[in-house]
């Protein structure tokens, strides 16, 4: 497993598959959120795996797929929206943690200090900064 903390409530990894869910458990997560379509790569856990093995482990569950790229403010919402209402801490996954931290950035925009954004995201190891400039250009 590859969780990499952004704050205390919220954290994200590369694609996870069934057998990691007891040791995100383990680790102190109470929910996972999917920011992954089902069928991007060639051999990709499916979602509904993920989540039967997460509820049997009594963690909660989401899905707010992001096609890597296109984050709408549709989408944007939503992952807001879960962040909100899911039980914390949270480990979110993607392909690579990185359309997580991109979503995380774009939503604590306005929230936190910039510098700190791209501080906390720069220490889990992703480079927010590009989109931190553009959100503060418009």
């Amino acid at each position: 497993m590859d969780i990499r903390p952004l704050t205390k409530e919220f954290a994200v990894s590369p694609q996870i598959d069934a057998a990691h869910i007891r040791e995100i458990a383990g680790a102190g997560f109470h929910s996972i959120l999917c920011n992954r379509p089902d069928g991007e790569e060639l051999g990709q856990p499916d979602f509904d795996a993920i989540e039967a093995a997460a509820r049997a482990e009594g963690l909660e569950v989401r899905c707010v797929p992001i096609t890597s790229g296109l984050i709408t403010p549709e989408a944007l919402a939503a992952f807001d929206q879960a962040l909100k209402e899911l039980p914390k801490p949270i480990l979110a996954y993607c392909r690579s943690g990185t359309r997580c931290t991109m979503l995380w950035a774009a939503v604590e925009h306005g929230r936190r200090e910039d510098k700190e954004i791209i501080a906390r995201a720069g220490k889990a190891g992703y480079d927010v900064a590009p989109l931190v400039r553009q959100m503060q250009a418009q």
